[in-house]
């Protein structure tokens, strides 16, 4: 089997197994991901939430209304921009993200289970890199 092959398999096992694992927080991986990118990155637009976490556009406006009637997230005008509204993480959503941290992180250490910090740090860097090898805007 190739490289690529075996990475597409991972991802497909891995949305698996951490979509059982969200599940009985009431999240969804895309969800999972896309308040991973609001803590990591504050408010973004509508349009840079789709970009972060790979979704069309429109796939994250349906997301965005779910996780706001969750109180998880929040909307508010761009000051510089009329037109464009910042969406933030809330307590609600960082308490949610927090409980699924451990989730993910049991997850990770089972697809791992003998990669040490600087092993994983090693691998978090070359899988970076090959993001940024294969794409436009890298992450």
């Amino acid at each position: 089997m190739g490289l690529a092959y075996l990475v597409g398999r991972l991802d497909h096992v891995l949305k698996t197994r951490l979509r059982d694992s969200l599940a009985p927080a009431g999240l969804t991986v895309p969800q999972y991901t896309a308040l991973s990118v609001f803590r990591a990155h504050g408010s973004l637009s509508n349009a840079q939430l789709a970009t972060r976490t790979m979704v069309s556009p429109q796939s994250a406006n349906e997301m965005v209304k779910q996780m706001e009637a969750k109180e998880w997230i929040a909307r508010t005008p761009d000051p510089a921009h009329g037109r464009i509204i910042q969406i933030s993480l809330t307590d609600a959503g960082e308490a949610v993200l927090a409980e699924c941290d451990a989730r993910v992180a049991e997850v990770e250490r089972t697809m791992f289970p003998e990669l040490d910090e600087a092993g994983r740090v090693a691998l978090l860097g070359q899988l970076r890199g090959a993001v940024r090898a294969l794409s436009v805007q890298g992450i």
